[in-house]
C-alpha cells in the first residue's frame, strides 16, 4: 500500500504520459517520409522495468499496450543482464511484433542515475521499403520472404554509437535508403526523448515516490474496469463474420468471437475463426490480442488512460494456426483487415445486453490504395500509400460519424491533397461524401467517401486492397446495413474494371482509380428518423433525394 498523496499521483501520471506525447512530437517532426510526419501512422510509450505502460501517445489503437511484447520478448531471448546504458535495439519480426514488416519498432532501456534499469521506451513507426517483391504491401503475397526483410532483436545503437553495420543492412535492403535512414533516425531520436524525459520524472521525485505513485494508477485503472465489468450480465455472447477472401483466393474466410463475462472478468476467444491462409490476410498473435483489448476497452473504459493495470481483468485465447496466430513462413501485409471485423464482431456479440455502450458495425477495412512507378518530375522510383476513411455505425442517441478513419488506425490522418500531388504523379479529381452509403435508421449510420486518382506518371501501377464487401457494416435494432465499397477503373469507358484487391494493376497516363468506401450501419427503426433529420440529410448531401426515398419512403417525401 503507497503512502503519497493523490495529487503527487496524478502529477507523475500526467507527466509521463505527456513525456509520451513528447516522444510522438520528436518522432514526427524528424520522420523523412509522409506516412509518418503527415498521416502520423506510429505510435510510441513509456513501459515501467516490468514491461508495463507508464504512458502511451494517441497513435494506432491495434498498437494499444503492444509495445512492451517486444522488449518482453527481447529480454526472454538474451535475459536481464541483456540492457545496457546507451543501447537502442530494432525488431520487426511479423510473428513476433504481430504486425507486417513494414511497421518497425525501436526501444532501448532507461537506467536512473545510478544505473538502475527503471523502464523502457519504444515507438512503432511503418517505414516505406524493406525490400519487399515490389515497394509498399504486396496484396498478393504467398510467403513472408516476399515482404521484405525480416529482423529479430538487433542492436541499432551500441554504448550510444550506431551499428553501420545493421543500419547499411537495412539501407541496401531498401529501394528509398536516404528515407529509410532518416526515420530510423527519426525514431532513435524519439527514444533519447523517451529516456531523458523519463529519467527527469523519476529525478525530480524520486524512485520510491515514482514507483508508489506507479503502483497506485495501476491499481486505480484496475477497479475502474473491474467495477464496470461487475455492471455487465454474466454469460456467453457470440458474432461471426466474414473477411471477403485473403487476395490469393475468392473463398471467404471466417472470424468468429466468443465473449464470456463471468463477475469482473471478460474472456474473448477467436478460437473458433479460420485457419491462416495462403494470402496476405493473417495476423500474429501480439496484433489479436491488442485487437481484443481495443474492443474491451471500447466497452469498460473508452476515456481512461492506458497504465500498466489495464486489462488485468481480460483474457484472450487465439488458437495457434489460425488467422489471428499466424505461424512461418505464411504472409502478414494486410493482418489489420481480420482485426477490423474482429473489434467490430465483439462489440455486436454484446449488442443486446449492453446496448447503451454499443454502436451498429462500422465500414471496419483500411480500403488502401498504392500508387508506385517512375516519377517523371525527378527521374526516381516512387510508391504511395494510404487507407481511406469511411463510415462509421450509428448508435442509440446518436448518427454514425461520416468520413471517419476506421477502427484500428485511429489518429491516422489522411495525406492531404496538396502533399500528394506535390510530390507524387497523382492528380485527385474528387474527394467527396459518398451519399447514401450509409445504412438506415432511427440514428443514419456515417457515409462513405468517393475519391477519384489520375495517374500523370508515363507508366505505373497501383494496388487495392477493399474488404468488407461480403460482410459489411450491419445495422443495429431495426436499423438497415450499409453500402459496401466499390473501386472503377477508368470510368465510363471501354476499359473500365471493377476490382477490389489487385497487385500491380498496370496504369498508363490518364488512367483514372475511381474509390468509393462503405458506410456505418444504422440504429433503430428507420420510420423513426425525424423529418427535420431527414430535411438535414438531404440539404448537407448525405443523402439524395432518391437514396432518402428508398431508405425511409413516404417520410422522405415530407421532409
Amino acid at each position: 500500500m503507497s503512502h503519497i498523496d493523490p495529487v503527487t499521483t496524478e502529477i507523475i501520471r500526467s507527466a509521463l504520459t505527456s513525456a509520451a506525447n513528447d516522444m510522438n512530437a520528436t518522432l514526427i517532426r524528424s520522420a523523412y517520409t509522409p506516412t509518418i510526419y503527415e498521416m502520423k501512422d506510429c505510435a510510441v510509450a513509456l513501459l515501467d522495468e516490468n514491461h508495463r505502460v507508464l504512458g502511451q501517445s494517441s497513435g494506432v489503437p491495434i498498437f494499444l499496450g503492444n509495445l512492451q511484447v517486444v522488449t518482453q520478448h527481447t529480454e526472454e531471448r538474451f535475459g536481464r543482464e541483456v540492457w545496457k546504458p546507451g543501447d537502442v535495439w530494432i525488431l520487426n519480426d511479423s510473428y513476433i511484433a504481430g504486425t507486417h514488416l513494414n511497421d518497425v519498432t525501436v526501444y532501448g532501456p532507461v537506467f536512473a542515475s545510478d544505473d538502475e534499469l527503471i523502464g523502457f521506451a519504444a515507438c512503432r513507426a511503418h517505414v516505406r521499403d524493406l525490400g519487399s517483391a515490389r515497394p509498399g504491401l504486396l496484396s498478393n503475397s504467398t510467403e513472408i520472404y516476399q515482404e521484405g526483410l525480416r529482423l529479430g532483436a538487433t542492436k541499432l545503437i551500441e554504448a550510444g554509437e550506431p551499428r553501420t553495420d545493421v543500419i547499411e543492412i537495412l539501407t541496401k535492403n531498401s529501394r528509398y535508403p536516404r528515407l529509410l535512414h532518416g526515420d530510423l533516425f527519426a525514431m532513435i531520436a524519439c527514444i533519447r526523448e523517451g529516456q531523458s524525459t523519463f529519467d527527469a520524472v523519476v529525478q525530480r521525485h524520486g524512485l520510491e515516490t515514482f514507483r508508489a505513485a506507479r503502483d497506485d494508477f495501476y491499481a486505480q485503472t484496475e477497479r475502474i474496469e473491474r467495477a464496470v465489468l461487475a455492471t455487465m450480465p454474466d454469460g456467453v455472447y457470440e458474432a461471426e463474420g466474414v473477411i471477403d477472401n485473403d487476395g490469393v483466393g475468392d473463398q471467404p474466410l471466417r472470424v468468429h468471437v466468443r465473449v464470456e463475462i463471468t463477475d469482473d472478468r471478460m474472456e474473448i476467444d477467436l478460437s473458433g475463426s479460420d485457419d491462416m491462409t495462403r494470402g496476405p490476410v493473417n495476423c500474429g498473435r501480439a496484433q489479436a490480442v491488442s485487437a481484443a483489448r481495443v474492443a474491451y476497452k471500447l466497452l469498460v473504459d473508452p476515456d481512461g488512460p492506458l497504465t500498466g493495470g489495464a486489462f488485468r481483468s481480460l483474457a484472450v485465447t487465439v488458437r495457434e494456426g489460425s488467422l489471428f496466430a499466424a505461424q512461418e513462413p505464411v504472409p502478414m501485409s494486410y493482418y489489420f483487415t481480420p482485426l477490423g471485423i474482429l473489434i467490430d464482431l465483439v462489440v455486436k456479440a454484446m449488442a443486446e445486453v449492453l446496448p447503451e455502450r454499443v454502436a451498429a458495425g462500422s465500414y471496419g477495412d483500411s480500403m488502401t490504395v498504392l500508387f508506385g512507378g517512375v516519377n517523371p518530375r525527378t527521374g526516381q522510383k516512387f510508391s504511395y500509400s494510404q487507407p481511406t476513411v469511411g463510415g462509421w455505425g450509428a448508435w442509440d442517441g446518436g448518427d454514425g460519424q461520416d468520413a471517419m478513419i476506421n477502427n484500428t488506425n485511429g489518429a491516422l490522418r489522411d495525406l492531404n491533397i496538396e502533399i500528394m500531388e506535390s510530390k507524387f504523379p497523382i492528380r485527385v479529381n474528387k474527394y467527396r461524401i459518398r451519399s447514401d452509403s450509409g445504412g438506415a435508421g432511427q440514428w443514419r449510420g456515417g457515409n462513405g467517401v468517393e475519391r477519384e486518382f489520375v495517374f500523370v506518371g508515363e507508366e505505373g501501377y497501383v494496388n487495392l486492397w477493399f474488404d468488407r464487401s461480403i460482410n459489411p457494416a450491419w445495422g443495429l435494432e431495426g436499423g438497415t446495413s450499409a453500402q459496401p465499397p466499390e473501386v472503377v477503373i477508368n470510368p465510363g469507358t471501354p476499359t473500365e474494371r471493377r476490382v477490389l484487391k489487385v497487385n500491380s494493376l498496370p496504369l498508363q497516363h490518364g488512367d483514372i482509380v475511381n474509390t468509393r468506401t462503405g458506410g456505418g450501419g444504422g440504429y433503430g427503426d428507420p420510420a423513426k428518423r425525424s423529418r427535420e433529420a431527414l430535411a438535414d440529410d438531404l440539404r448537407e448531401g448525405f443523402l439524395t433525394h432518391e437514396g432518402a426515398r428508398k431508405a425511409y419512403g413516404a417520410a422522405a417525401e415530407s421532409a
